[in-house]
């Protein structure tokens, strides 16, 4: 299933108020989680220009890596199985879950501007 640009901005659209609302409720630590982890993808940005728009072709599997949804996917299913192992919303252990919901609405936010992965020549294969 191929989601359109406008279902990836409803859906970051969700988990980022999800995400100001868990930061309200815990406070600097987890304002510290959403802000490292929604840059993180980008770390692979770092040095990697070849020219205008393309990646170095020796970049673009880093880059397509931190730009899969599988990844911050299971971190948020770990972390709610975390979460709520631990003792739930009110005292369990909920950086995983933040973790993972950050990093996903950062890809979710790259996908809604049409930025999708890397082709192997390191252009973007725009989002539709």
């Amino acid at each position: 299933m191929v989601f359109s640009r406008a279902m990836w901005g409803m859906s970051a659209l969700v988990w980022v108020v999800v995400a100001v609302l868990w930061c309200v409720w815990w406070g600097w630590p987890a304002i510290f989680v959403v802000v490292v982890f929604g840059l993180l993808p980008d770390v692979a940005l770092v040095g990697a220009f070849a020219e205008r728009g393309k990646l170095k072709p020796s970049r673009v599997s880093f880059y397509n890596a931190l730009h899969n949804v599988a990844v911050p996917a299971a971190l948020i299913l770990v972390g709610f199985v975390v979460l709520f192992v631990t003792g739930g919303i009110a005292t369990g252990s909920w950086g995983i879950a933040l973790a993972g919901l950050a990093w996903f609405v950062h890809i979710a936010a790259d996908r809604a501007l049409g930025f999708g992965l890397r082709a192997a020549d390191g252009s973007i294969i725009p989002v539709r």
